[in-house]
């Protein structure tokens, strides 16, 4: 149990902290971009920062920091889900993926979702390529590594490793970890690749519950 509060604690401060060295660096700054943002507003009108106001911050941030990417630098189109686009740039190991963070209530949610996948998942980071807007709606793009699907994902083999990590399975694909206080949901076999028995997690779905902080 030592070790699980242990890794606990170093969890709530790559969320909480403002440190933006290490894999996935780039998705840290703008988190921690994100954050201040967030003291801010609610320094200055004494109320809750809101999506639309945390989307107009990115935009500045996008500006100030050259991070607009170009439709003609995505690459081939691959396939969509609910949240995002996804694409393969001509001779690259990595695949773009466009999102506009629609299961998160706000961008700052969005972004702890990235800054977990990338300490659970360490394979398929995420590297943040930059921004985009299409017919005024904004898109993080984000670069992650190609992984190469052998086999079809035996669910039965993600619910068991979800379990021996300490989970509980919620419903269906959705597990939850009682200790470490996050949510983790629509592990299916789309999100979860095999490739020559071993599972590669690349699009996860993670949540903070009050308990995480605690």
């Amino acid at each position: 149990m030592k070790d699980i509060i242990s890794f606990k604690n170093e969890l709530q401060n790559i969320i909480t902290g403002n440190d933006a060295e290490g894999p996935g660096y780039s998705v840290k700054a703008v988190q921690t971009f994100l954050k201040k943002s967030h003291s801010a507003g609610a320094k200055a009108e004494s109320k809750q920062f809101t999506r639309a106001e945390e989307e107009r911050a990115l935009i500045l941030y996008a500006r100030e920091n050259n991070l607009w990417v170009d439709e003609k630098d995505f690459g081939t189109y691959i396939t969509e889900g609910a949240e995002q686009k996804v694409f393969f740039p001509e001779n690259s190991d990595c695949v773009v993926k466009l999102a506009d963070a629609l299961f998160y209530l706000s961008w700052l949610d969005y972004f702890n979702n990235l800054l977990l996948h990338n300490t659970f998942f360490g394979s398929t980071t995420y590297e943040l390529a930059g921004f985009h807007q299409k017919n005024e709606k904004l898109f993080v793009v984000l670069k992650q590594r190609f992984i190469e699907v052998t086999e079809m994902t035996n669910l039965e083999n993600v619910r068991k490793f979800m379990l021996t990590n300490g989970y509980v399975n919620k419903k269906n694909n959705d597990y939850y970890h009682p200790v470490l206080g996050i949510i983790i949901e629509d592990l299916h076999d789309e999100n979860v690749l095999t490739n020559n028995g071993v599972l590669f997690f690349v699009d996860t779905v993670f949540y903070i519950t009050d308990s995480f902080y605690k």
